[in-house]
């Protein structure tokens, strides 16, 4: 039987478990040379090892056939569906899910070369990535790609928007560090926001685009802490502090500086981000509004307060450790959704017990929210009926 049964839940995060060579095929000749060779690259590969002696599960028969009774069990590349795009189907059948946003594991962050002066290889590995993206989700109407448009140039960001809806994203997935040279605000990308508006498909920040920890923080004189897999390329207790502080900033200052205004129907979420900084942003939002209302000509413009703006068009994903019910009490019912971070070991063995027991009480117009109605108003065209 399905993990999840006898209610419709959308669910919105879950990630390709990529190959170490997966843009290889996707990208433009010209710039595959170049991007092999690159030292950034070479941070993100992984254990080729642990990869092949995944790939040789995942042939064993005897292995596959236990896929479904181990669903929310098996992690990772051991994962059904993981990498092997014929098999996510039936994945998404045994967890139950209406559909699933997909984004990336291996491609998180573009490499760094959104920060970097190299702007051919920016744009052209964040196409190659988008065309393996629509290619994995292909295989399944509910598999729903995302798209990375990166916004350090405007006419290479518009260009990168209007080929990822051609060849069939669902999202469009944007850092949410700000640009070297402008502000996400910027009048240079309105037409990055026109096209997705237009399209029906929402804008998306998810955790990997966002400004790091100062590494000086970790120099204590103390023997080094390792993360939740046992290294240390992944989050630790003070690490995982600032993973929203860029998010937050970038989302206020679209709303203070009116983008969510002049793009009323563009919806636009926050995934993998957590939620806890929730009610207090919307409240420091109003907070700032209020103080330098009388000096600031763009605040009087504002269509409403900026909590409400932000209530009308934005979305998050809190992590299942969270209180979900606590941030959709001191927030609005309309803003969180649903997400299993399929197959990744963050998501948890039971992501729908951990956030029930949390979401106790709420009325039933707030759990049909959060289990898919809010993941339905974000998606706009971008789910199928």
């Amino acid at each position: 039987m399905p993990y999840i049964e006898n209610r419709i839940v959308h669910d919105a995060d879950s990630h390709l478990m990529e190959m170490s060579d997966c843009l290889n095929p996707y990208f433009e000749k010209s710039l595959l040379k170049r991007f092999l060779e690159h030292p950034n690259l070479g941070v993100r590969v992984g254990n080729r090892l642990a990869i092949e002696d995944a790939q040789k599960r995942q042939a064993d028969e005897a292995f596959r056939a236990g896929a479904s009774e181990n669903i929310m069990l098996r992690k990772n590349y051991d994962a059904q569906g993981a990498f092997l795009r014929e098999d996510r189907p039936p994945a998404i059948d045994q967890i139950g899910v209406a559909s699933q946003l997909v984004f990336t594991t291996f491609c998180l962050g573009n490499f760094g070369f959104d920060q970097s002066d190299d702007m051919a290889l920016c744009y052209g590995t964040a196409t190659a990535h988008n065309r393996m993206m629509t290619d994995f989700c292909s295989v399944d109407e509910r598999l729903l790609a995302t798209a990375y448009v990166p916004l350090e140039d405007f006419d290479q960001a518009q260009e990168t928007a209007r080929a990822a809806i051609e060849m069939g994203a669902k999202a469009l997935l944007v850092p949410s560090w700000c640009p070297q040279n402008h502000s996400p605000s910027h009048v240079g990308l309105f037409p990055v926001w026109a096209m997705a508006e237009e399209a029906g498909l929402p804008i998306l920040f998810h955790v990997g685009g966002e400004e790091k920890l100062n590494l000086t923080y970790k120099e204590n004189g103390l023997p080094p802490v390792p993360d939740f897999h046992g290294g240390d390329a992944n989050f630790t207790s003070v690490s995982y502090i600032p993973i929203s502080t860029s998010v937050q900033q970038t989302l206020a200052t679209l709303i203070i500086d009116g983008i969510f205004d002049k793009f009323p129907n563009l919806k636009w979420g926050a995934i993998e981000l957590g939620a806890s900084w929730l009610p207090g942003w919307l409240r420091n939002l109003d907070s700032a509004a209020h103080a330098f209302v009388r000096n600031e000509e763009r605040l009087q413009k504002l269509s409403a307060k900026p909590s409400e703006i932000a209530r009308r068009q934005l979305r998050v994903t809190p992590y299942p450790h969270e209180d979900t019910g606590w941030i959709i009490r001191n927030s609005y019912e309309e803003m969180c959704m649903f997400s299993t971070d399929y197959p990744h070991v963050e998501g948890g063995r039971n992501p729908l017990k951990r956030f029930g027991e949390t979401l106790e009480g709420l009325p039933q117009s707030a759990l049909d929210g959060f289990y898919a109605d809010n993941f339905i108003d974000m998606m706009g065209s971008g789910l199928s009926p």
